[in-house]
């Protein structure tokens, strides 16, 4: 959520800054609705100190008379208490109103993006940040894509997904399942080398963390609901791991504080059909290893750069053909400041898949949070920022598609000893 100070004090640069997220005119009046509300708040606040400042006063001219011994006078002064006190209920509920309008505006307001987001309003104006100089994979003539992979090798199996539970859960098997597994433990095992620490958290949460995150109540129509139980299945470890935080104020010593959590996903990715969906290319759940960091301010661009190394070093190892978005404000998540995509190429799809979104929110995360750290005598709030390292089930179909031949599927040299094979 936006700083109302911020919103206050550098309108222009935030107005601009929805323009680059391609906010309309009419759009925009909501900056203008939540200084109105803002100035009204401040102009109740002013009239309810005041009217607090002069009950206080009366109050102890009271006591004094009453000491005094003029009991009539005392009484005759009670009344003007007694005004002052409807007035200033009156006065907390107008302020709370108004406190209560400004949130629910801001809650509808985006990130501001980074000054190096490019303009855009769709994925294809997204800017390649780094290109794939090498060849790709030449699979000849024969290749076949992963969900045929899968049927050929009894890797995963999506019919048997739709008869447990629905289209979207594909069910691992065999060989597939292990690579799962992996894949997972690699993830973890390079987090845990550079230095984050692993954490398990839980796989649902309430709304409050959904809320401190972003994921409410922008993307509340993709997340699945248990509505008895009132709590979210999480779309990433994002959600619980970041608000592991939440209402804490660290110390700088602290910084940074580095997490990384295996979980399965769940998305519900309603209106996605077509071709592009095929196979493991969008599913309802998925297993990914998130990364997460909460920086001092100073730090958080530092850091960010860390992060694209880390995946970058991953998807190396992997031997997989990689290339760098830097998302435009059109095609950019509603919290973030600054989003890099990393996309690996599908050799027998021959298309970019998406596996890693590594994100720097600044303030907007840990303002929703009350995520703070000391500074001398001032609290001021954190940077977050998080990143998939990485998302598996378009990992395992791009390793599939690429490394196959006559006589199966290769597996690259680094997971052979979480293997156990180095072959399909």
């Amino acid at each position: 959520m936006l700083e109302l100070k911020r919103i206050r004090e550098q309108k222009e640069q935030v107005l601009e800054g929805l323009r680059v997220r391609n906010y309309s005119e009419a759009g925009l009046k909501v900056i203008d609705d939540i200084l109105d509300w803002d100035e009204k708040r401040r102009s109740l606040k002013t009239s309810l100190d005041n009217i607090l400042a002069e009950s206080n006063r009366i109050s102890k001219e009271i006591g004094q008379l009453m000491q005094q011994g003029k009991r009539e006078e005392a009484e005759a002064v009670k009344s003007q208490v007694g005004q002052l006190k409807e007035t200033s209920k009156e006065l907390e509920t107008a302020l709370s109103e108004a406190e209560q309008q400004i949130e629910e505006l801001l809650l509808t307001v985006p990130n501001i993006p980074h000054a190096k987001v490019p303009r855009g309003k769709t994925p294809e104006d997204n800017e390649v940040y780094r290109d794939w100089a090498k060849p790709f994979p030449d699979l000849g003539a024969d290749a076949l894509p992963h969900w045929d992979l899968g049927k050929k090798y009894n890797l995963f199996d999506l019919e048997l997904g739709v008869k447990l539970t629905g289209a979207g859960f594909p069910v691992y098997r065999n060989k597939g399942a292990k690579l799962q597994r992996a894949l997972i433990n690699f993830f973890l095992d390079q987090a845990h080398k550079a230095g984050y620490e692993e954490i398990q958290p839980p796989l649902m949460v309430n709304a409050d963390s959904a809320r401190a995150t972003g994921q409410l109540p922008d993307k509340e129509g993709q997340m699945y609901y248990v509505n008895e139980d009132e709590l979210y299945l999480i779309p990433t470890a994002e959600v619980p791991v970041t608000n592991i935080y939440r209402d804490v104020i660290l110390e700088p010593s602290q910084f940074p504080v580095k997490m990384a959590g295996y979980t399965p996903c769940f998305r519900r990715e309603a209106g996605s059909y077509g071709a592009h969906v095929r196979g493991l290319n969008r599913v309802h759940q998925f297993d990914k290893v998130e990364i997460v960091r909460l920086e001092h301010p100073d730090n958080s661009y530092a850091a960010l750069e860390e992060m694209l190394a880390h995946v970058s070093g991953l998807l190396d190892q992997l031997e997989l053909p990689y290339r760098i978005l830097r998302l435009c404000g059109g095609d950019m998540g509603f919290t973030s400041a600054i989003t890099y995509d990393f996309e690996v190429f599908s050799a027998a799809q021959k298309k970019w898949l998406e596996v890693s979104s590594v994100s720097n929110f600044e303030t907007y995360q840990t303002n929703r949070m009350r995520l703070r750290f000391r500074d001398g005598k001032e609290n001021k709030l954190a940077h977050s920022l998080n990143g998939s390292a990485l998302a598996l089930a378009r990992i395992v179909a791009a390793l599939l598609e690429n490394n196959q031949d006559a006589e199966g599927i290769k597996m690259p040299a680094v997971l052979h000893s979480y293997l156990g094979f180095d072959r399909i």
